[in-house]
């Protein structure tokens, strides 16, 4: 029998040219710094907002955030600003361009995803109930601080996530299972997940 290997520990934490310790996940590029720093956790409101961040997570399926990260302004180019009345109105002609521009990722079933999201968006509107108020009613209109040590306590998903994730799918939406829902709930606030020792957390070395 051969002796049990010690298992690495991982990183929660990551030091950064600035000197400022982020989250592990965080890489070192500009780009991902200032996700990290100004955006990621922060509470978001704004409902055309909120959609743009359901609908990038889910292109994130089976990719990097970072590459995502990338082509943002070029999906924005591309769909409009995330424009839901414009995108629910899109075509053959529109659909085939989208999926020849080399700007986002040119995959059938999430450009599709996109134009049912915001089909979905438009739906819930007309039922008198924004989609700011429907995503922040998850969680009781607040943000959920969680206190993890590190990245290896931190979920994949979570009962509230499984519950956005059954309501967005009974509206339409796609590309929403529980683990992308736990993902845009990270990123838009609805839980703060940084860990203990990052610098959004503690506060020291703060820019």
């Amino acid at each position: 029998m051969e002796p049990v290997k010690p298992v690495k520990p991982v990183k929660s934490v990551t030091t950064h040219p600035d000197g400022l310790l982020r989250c592990a996940w965080c890489g070192q590029t500009d780009l991902e710094r200032d996700y990290h720093d100004a955006h990621w956790g922060r509470p978001l409101s704004d409902g055309r907002a909120l959609f743009e961040m359901l609908c990038l997570e889910g292109a994130q399926a089976g990719l990097s955030w970072l590459t995502i990260l990338k082509k943002r302004e070029n999906y924005r180019l591309a769909f409009d600003g995330f424009d839901p009345e414009k995108m629910a109105a899109y075509g053959p002609a529109k659909i085939a361009s989208l999926l020849g521009d080399p700007g986002i990722v040119r995959n059938r079933l999430k450009v599709g995803a996109f134009i049912a999201n915001a089909r979905a968006y438009l739906a819930l509107a007309a039922t008198g109930t924004g989609f700011s108020d429907f995503v922040w009613g998850i969680v009781g209109g607040t943000t959920v601080r969680n206190s993890w040590k590190t990245l290896g306590e931190i979920p994949a998903k979570t009962p509230e996530s499984e519950a956005l994730s059954r309501a967005l799918a009974k509206l339409g939406f796609k590309f929403v299972g529980p683990t992308i829902c736990y993902a845009f709930m990270q990123a838009v606030g609805l839980v703060d997940d940084h860990v203990a020792s990052c610098w959004r957390r503690t506060g020291r070395g703060a820019p």
